[in-house]
Parts: structure tokens; C-alpha cells; sequence
């Protein structure tokens, strides 16, 4: 008996040492994303594809990881494969203390994406790829311990267990990490957190070093041999792993596009990826396979009708869509993959070809879309082949069902007319009713199923009633430009600029009207006002503009002013320099214009102290904020650039996050004085628009001129904490902007 209790103890006592490895390197992996991320984005202005691109090298990695540990376990002995992997992880850590290499010098000598898939690699690359083998390694092991027993283990739950710390670790680094520690606190700590987690792995190679040697291949051995995994099955695992894993990269972008690229951004859709990881391989599943289907079948028909309707329902309502579509989608495909989960014998294969379905999934959204297309086209497109993951059913469909798929079809071809003909017609909302009714009960059915979803999404991409129609769209790093050919009730057509469903600029086509600055830009506007009222005063001005768009502000110089651009987007740069698209900088401008592409952090520190008399600082992509630019040494930089009599104006016009109060702190933070002007619009069309605007001095003489204008006031930070490249706060922007607080 006492043996046996022995044995009991030592079997807890393993279990449990097993699972806190297992947790630990899961937590530590999930940790260091958004940490890296962090300090990647002042780099590379804060775009959505530096998180998506970073997500695409972490994959990678992860696949080295699971290839490392496939290998090792040809080796017989766990002793032999644990002291291999003990020198592995110290091997690691000669990057560490967490910190960017500078090896491949700043990122204007490489295309964006290579440069940084370079830096990751040099900094993060080697520890990173040792803790992921951590998590299927230590499964077989403990697989291996159970070898000859009555009642093989189960490794599988280990690999919840991963999936959990993981969960645990991002929620923590937006939630406790990132608002309490500072970034370089962050680097050191998981540094000497990783030494930590070495020790166990020792202890952990101690317990595994006792598991037996595989037993020799017998006729009888053979014959109890899990059968041979077919390559068909193989191939399912890594599409159905892929299809979850671009989704995931694909509602990050949406969401980062239009609010902010920032952790705790980022870490909602990975989160709730990996929270159906861990469901799908719970014992008793929180959502049953079937109850599943069920609700993803109307979170995706309801997918397919917002993706048409624009920003028509609010931010709040499409979160809510677009992230219940994805995780239900993501959860009804790793269900499919956990029903097919192998043997225990085959556990590392299975995790690495589920980690090379991760990394395809996560570089064709992150390399290879968009080469090959102009928009965001493989988040949709992606989401309907994953809908074929659904069962297929068996048989003919039934009669009714027959009807509903004719009546749906039907019912999504009249809605596309009416919306054509009349945008917002009566009946819209009854045909796209049927339509969604239909894609319900045809849930079973993939091909059925997936039909009414093309159907809705095609049927509801006129519900917004946009006005005007792409003439020429550009995709690359940086985001989505399109061009349009819009009619504008009192200036006739103009040419339209939009970055994602961001207006950045307009250019009337009437000869009379050709060189007026529009939207932002209007002389009514802050940013007009400012112009106007220094070029009262002075006959000649230096100006810098951080953002071109649609280069606007160039129509503003006279024969003796001076402008350059600081814009980090060459293709911007190629739209607004062709006078076939905009003439303002090409035709308009009455002064020098130049321009510098590149991060405006870095450009502009290359630049002398004392240059401009003006620093206009307006480069958002769609609604994103590359808050770098906005942070007190951000700051101190534009402060240090301009003339003693010179300002900055910030353009912080925003759908989704309330930007004035923390530019006011950093401000005031950095040794200057700001004013503010929220200004509203009555024109129709796009002779001027509603704008917000902080103007920053170093001292109170520079802004007399605007003393007595009472649309300016002081600006006010009402308490919030001033910004610095280690403490953002946009989650804060963003319930301040929809609480009005």
C-alpha cells in the first residue's frame, strides 16, 4: 500500500510539475507578443501591419519551435533530450536583456516587412522559438511517463493547460502589465522571468529523465500501433488551422484600423483564439460542437451583412459582430481539428503541422494579400471558405430546404437593386431578413450555407449608400488608399482621397475651385486659421507637415513660403504628387514643396532646431493613431524643431478616440502652452468638415495672435496622465470618446 501511495504522490507530484512548465512558457510566449509589439510600433509609425506582421513571425516561430521539438523526439532518451533542450534555452538567452536589435540599422534601409521579420528574428527570435518547443515537448514526456501502465496518460489537457496561460498572459499585459510598469521594467522583468523559468525546466528534465525507452517494435507491438495518419487528414488539419489563424489576423486589422494599433487592441482577437483552442480540446467542451454551429451560423450571416453597411450601425455594434463571427468561426474549425486529434504517438507531429496551418494562414494575410489584392479582400473571403468547414450533410436537400435557398437567393438579388437604385429602401431590411433566415436554417449544409453568405455580402455592399466609386485603389504596409470621383452639391465633382474609411483630402475639378483648400484644410477650419493668421504677420514661412493625404496644405504657400512633408507612406506620396490625381503640391503651391519619407520620429530628429514657424501634425491612417507621435518626447522633438515664435497644431479629429486631453498634459508635460478649438461645420459636402485641434507653443508670445480669438481656448487635460513612449493610454481615449467624460 505504501507503494502504491508512493507511486499516487509521484504521479501528482509530476502531473502537476508538468503543468506549471507548461503554463509557464505559454505565459511567457504570450507575454512577450504584445511587449514586442510595444516597442516595434515607435518604429514603424504605429500601422495595423506591424502587429499583423509580427504576428506572422511569431507563428513562424512557433512552427520552428514545434519542428525542434519533432526532432527531438527521435532521440530515445528524455535525458539525453531534456540536457539538449536545457542548452537550447540558455543558447537563447544571449539576446536578452528583452531589448530591439540594431544590427540592421534604422528601417528606411529595408522594405518595412523585412525589416522588421530582421529585427524580431535578432531580438526575440531565438528564446521565443525555445519556449514554444516547450509546450509539445513536455507533453511527450509526460505521455512517455505513463508507458507501460495499466491506464496510458493523457497529454492532451496539458495542452489546455498551454492554451490557458497563454489566455491569462494577455489579458494581463493590457489589463496589469502595460498601465503599472514601464516598458523597460517590462523587458527586464520577463528577462529574469525567463532565467526562472530555465530552473524549472531543469527540474522538470530531472522527473522526465526516469520515462522509459521506447519499447522495442514487435509483431504484437505493431499490431497495437495507432493506425497510420492519412495525408488527407494531415492536409485537413493544417487548412482548418490556417482558415482560424487568418481570420485572427484579419478582425485585428479592421479593428486596428479604425481605432488605434495598441495592445490592448490587439490582444482581443488573439485571446478569443486562443480561448476556442481551449475549448475545443476541453474534456467537456463550454460550447458543444453542435451548439456551436448554431450560433456561428448567425454570427457569420451577420458578419456578411456588416461588412457592406460601413460604420451605418457604430463601432460599438460592429466589435461586436465582427469579433463574435470570428471566434465562433475560429471555434467550429479547431473543433473540427480536435475531433480528428491523433494518437498520443503522433502528438508533436500534429501540434507542428497545426503551427504550419498558423503560419500559412498568418502570411497570406500578412505577405501575400495584399500583393495580390487592392483591399482588405482575404478577410471576407477567407471567412466564407471557413464556413465550408461546416458539416456537408448526407443526401438531397429536402424540399423546404430547397425553397429556402431559392427564396434567400432571390430575396439577396432584390435587395441588391433596391439598395442600387434607392440606398435605404423600405423593404431593404425584409429581403436581407429572408436572406439571413435562410443562411439559418441551411446551417447544415456547407455549399447552401455558403451560397446565401456570398449572397448577403454581395447584396448588402450598397446598404451604406456611399456617394462615390473607386477609381484607383492602392494597397501596401502602410494601408488602404483609394481614389475616388465624388459630385459635390455646391463645388460639382471633386477627387477624393480616403485612407481605409478615412477622408484625407479633396480637390474640386471646377478650374474656379481648383486650388481651394477643402475639408480639414478650409480656411474656416483651425488648421486654416492658423495658416491665415501667420502668414498675416509674416511674409515668408517655414512649414512642416507630418502627413501629406491629399496635399492639401501646399495650396496655402506663396512665392516666399516653404513646405516639406514628413510621410512615412510612399504611396501616398506617389498619389499626391501626380497632377492626374491632385495638383494641389504639383500646380497649386506658390512656394518650394519637398518632401521626406519616412517615420516623422526619425526624419524630423535629422532636421535643425529652430526651422519651422509652423508644424502641422496630422498623420492618422483611416482612424489608427500612431500614438508615438503624440507622447512628451515626441513633443520636447517638435518643440525643439520649431522657431521661438513658432506653433504645432495637431489635427486629433477622431471617430473613436478622444485625443485633445492627453495631447493637453503632454503639452504641458514638455515645457509647452496649448490652446484648443473643437470646430463644427455647417457646409454640405466637402467645403470644410467638423474638426478638433490643439495648438502647442513653447511660450505665451507665440500665441497672442490668437489670444483674442475666442474660438480658441486654453486646453484642458481634465486630469488625464500625459503620454510617453512607456505609458499610452488609449484604451482610456476610447471610453472617454463614446462616455463623453
Amino acid at each position: 500500500m505504501a507503494t502504491i501511495a508512493a507511486s499516487l504522490n509521484a504521479d501528482r507530484f509530476a502531473r502537476a510539475l508538468f503543468t506549471c512548465a507548461v503554463f509557464a512558457s505559454a505565459s511567457l510566449v504570450f507575454l512577450v507578443e504584445p511587449m514586442v509589439g510595444r516597442l516595434v510600433l515607435p518604429t514603424l509609425g504605429g500601422t495595423p501591419a506591424v502587429w499583423n506582421t509580427s504576428l506572422a513571425f511569431f507563428q513562424a516561430a512557433l512552427l520552428v519551435g514545434y519542428a525542434y521539438a519533432h526532432l527531438l523526439q527521435r532521440i530515445g532518451s528524455v535525458r539525453r533530450q531534456a540536457l539538449i533542450h536545457g542548452a537550447v534555452l540558455i543558447a537563447a538567452a544571449i539576446v536578452l536583456p528583452l531589448r530591439l536589435s540594431q544590427a540592421l540599422g534604422p528601417p528606411d534601409t529595408l522594405p518595412p516587412a523585412v525589416w522588421l521579420l530582421g529585427v524580431l528574428a535578432l531580438s526575440i527570435g531565438p528564446p521565443f522559438a525555445a519556449l514554444s518547443a516547450t509546450a509539445p515537448l513536455v507533453q511527450a514526456w509526460y505521455a512517455r511517463l505513463g508507458a507501460g501502465k495499466a491506464e496510458p496518460v493523457n497529454p492532451y489537457p496539458l495542452y489546455a493547460a498551454s492554451n490557458l496561460g497563454s489566455l491569462l498572459a494577455l489579458l494581463a499585459y493590457p489589463v496589469v502589465v502595460e498601465p503599472l510598469l514601464r516598458l523597460r521594467t517590462q523587458s527586464l522583468g520577463w528577462s529574469l522571468a525567463y532565467a526562472g523559468f530555465v530552473l524549472l525546466m531543469a527540474g522538470v528534465g530531472r522527473v522526465a529523465r526516469v520515462a522509459p525507452l521506447p519499447a522495442p517494435v514487435t509483431a504484437a507491438s505493431r499490431s497495437r500501433e495507432a493506425p497510420r495518419t492519412r495525408w488527407s487528414e494531415r492536409m485537413t488539419w493544417v487548412a482548418l488551422a490556417a482558415a482560424a489563424a487568418s481570420l485572427m489576423l484579419g478582425v485585428t486589422s479592421f479593428i486596428t484600423t479604425d481605432v488605434a494599433s495598441a495592445p490592448f487592441l490587439w490582444v482581443g482577437p488573439l485571446a478569443l483564439y486562443l480561448l476556442s483552442f481551449i475549448i475545443a480540446f476541453q474534456t467537456r467542451p463550454l460550447l458543444a460542437p453542435r451548439l456551436a454551429l448554431t450560433l456561428q451560423a448567425g454570427a457569420a450571416a451577420a458578419f456578411f451583412i456588416a461588412l457592406g453597411t460601413g460604420n451605418l450601425f457604430g463601432l460599438p455594434v460592429l466589435l461586436v459582430v465582427h469579433l463574435s463571427a470570428f471566434f465562433l468561426t475560429a471555434l467550429v474549425c479547431h473543433q473540427a481539428v480536435a475531433a480528428r486529434r491523433p494518437a498520443p504517438q503522433n502528438l508533436t507531429e500534429f501540434y507542428l503541422l497545426i503551427s504550419f496551418g498558423g503560419v500559412i494562414g498568418g502570411g497570406f494575410n500578412a505577405f501575400v494579400a495584399p500583393l495580390i489584392f487592392n483591399t482588405v479582400a482575404e478577410y471576407p473571403l477567407v471567412m466564407i471558405l471557413a464556413c465550408l468547414a461546416r458539416p456537408w450533410g448526407r443526401g438531397a436537400l429536402t424540399r423546404s430546404q430547397i425553397v429556402w435557398l431559392v427564396v434567400g437567393l432571390l430575396a439577396a438579388g432584390v435587395t441588391l437593386v433596391l439598395a442600387r437604385s434607392g440606398g435605404a429602401h423600405p423593404f431593404v431590411a425584409v429581403q436581407l431578413a429572408i436572406t439571413l433566415a435562410g443562411a439559418w436554417l441551411l446551417r447544415d449544409r456547407a455549399w447552401a450555407f455558403g451560397a446565401l453568405c456570398v449572397a448577403l455580402t454581395v447584396s448588402s455592399q450598397d446598404l451604406a449608400n456611399r456617394p462615390d466609386s473607386a477609381e484607383r485603389t492602392e494597397r501596401g504596409f502602410f494601408g488602404v488608399l483609394k481614389l475616388s470621383r465624388a459630385n459635390d452639391p455646391l463645388l460639382g465633382y471633386a477627387h477624393v482621397l480616403h485612407n481605409g474609411t478615412t477622408l484625407h483630402g479633396a480637390q474640386a475639378e471646377d478650374p474656379a475651385q481648383h486650388c481651394r483648400p477643402l475639408v480639414y484644410y478650409a480656411r474656416t477650419t483651425p488648421i486654416g486659421q492658423v495658416f491665415t493668421a501667420l502668414q498675416a504677420r509674416k511674409s515668408a514661412i517655414r512649414i512642416g507637415a507630418v502627413g501629406m493625404g491629399a496635399g492639401t496644405v501646399a495650396a496655402y504657400t506663396r512665392a516666399g513660403d516653404s513646405l516639406r512633408f514628413f510621410e512615412i507612406n510612399p504611396q501616398d506620396v506617389s498619389l499626391a504628387t501626380n497632377p492626374a490625381n491632385f495638383s494641389y503640391i504639383n500646380g497649386c503651391a506658390g512656394g518650394r514643396i519637398d518632401w521626406v519619407v519616412g517615420d516623422a520620429r526619425l526624419t524630423l530628429a535629422r532636421e535643425p532646431k529652430g526651422e519651422f514657424d509652423l508644424l502641422l501634425v496630422d498623420a492618422f491612417s483611416s482612424d489608427s493613431v500612431p500614438a508615438h507621435l503624440l507622447t512628451v518626447e515626441a513633443m520636447r522633438g517638435y518643440l525643439t524643431r520649431i522657431k521661438p515664435e513658432g506653433v504645432i497644431v495637431f489635427h486629433l479629429s477622431n471617430r473613436n478616440l478622444e485625443l485633445m486631453q492627453p495631447v493637453a498634459a503632454t503639452a504641458r508635460a514638455a515645457g509647452g502652452v496649448a490652446v484648443q478649438q473643437s470646430y463644427r461645420s455647417t457646409a454640405i459636402g466637402w467645403i470644410d468638415t467638423g474638426e478638433q485641434a490643439v495648438m502647442v507653443a513653447a511660450n505665451r508670445a507665440a500665441l497672442a495672435p490668437f489670444s483674442a480669438d475666442r474660438r480658441w481656448t486654453p486646453a484642458q487635460s481634465h486630469g488625464v496622465r500625459a503620454w510617453t513612449d512607456d505609458y499610452t493610454d488609449l484604451f482610456g481615449a476610447l471610453v472617454r470618446k463614446f462616455t463623453g467624460r
